[in-house]
């Protein structure tokens, strides 16, 4: 059997982007509110009952969120062009190495404008 947790989190950030859509406001600083949820898939542990503790979850959602809340998309080492796709992607490469290999769902979303990326990755220890 294999279950999966998730935890959300949300932060603050601006960005540009060039695009040919939309592209004057796109091209000008703005921000938006991002939320995102890392899935992760396991069996779980018969002694403890989890397939991982959320609280271990949670403080390596906690690094992820300090390279991200607060700053200039653009400037993010390592993220690339500050795209929903690019996000999911760096969200799930930025975790703690020993949560990587169970992370088998990322989603970006911002809920006020209705958009929304999830990164779904195949791999179940």
């Amino acid at each position: 059997m294999l279950f999966t947790i998730s935890q959300r989190f949300f932060f603050d950030a601006a960005h540009t982007l060039r695009r040919e859509i939309e592209a004057e406001g796109s091209r000008r600083v703005h921000g938006h509110t991002y939320h995102a949820e890392v899935f992760l898939t396991g069996p779980r542990d018969p002694a403890t009952g989890m397939v991982l503790d959320l609280g271990l979850l949670r403080q390596g959602l906690a690094v992820v969120r300090e390279q991200l809340d607060h700053h200039m998309l653009d400037d993010v080492p390592g993220l690339g062009t500050p795209t929903l796709e690019n996000l999911c992607l760096f969200i799930a490469q930025a975790l703690p190495a020993d949560l990587r290999p169970s992370v088998s769902r990322v989603r970006v979303w911002r809920e006020a404008l209705g958009d929304s990326c999830t990164l779904d990755l195949f791999t179940v220890p």
